[in-house]
């Protein structure tokens, strides 16, 4: 299992491949409600930065899987 450090390295690489290869995602990222927390003040642990993570990949691939069937329209 993963520990936290290894999650926010994760993700800081994953934010920095979208900022890089999908800017146009990654600036709809500061609004979608899965990246955001509910709380002013949230408790962020390793079970919440991975579902984070998990958000966050699951965003991309659904961006892919729309931008490939785009591309098929064309």
């Amino acid at each position: 299992m993963k520990d936290l450090h290894n999650i926010l390295t994760e993700i800081t690489q994953l934010t920095t491949s979208i900022e890089t290869e999908y800017p146009e995602l990654y600036r709809s990222l500061d609004e979608n409600p899965l990246t955001l927390p509910v709380s002013k003040h949230p408790h962020m642990d390793k079970k919440v930065m991975t579902e984070y993570l998990e958000s966050l990949k699951q965003v991309l691939g659904h961006y892919i899987t729309e931008e490939k069937i785009k591309k098929q329209k064309i």
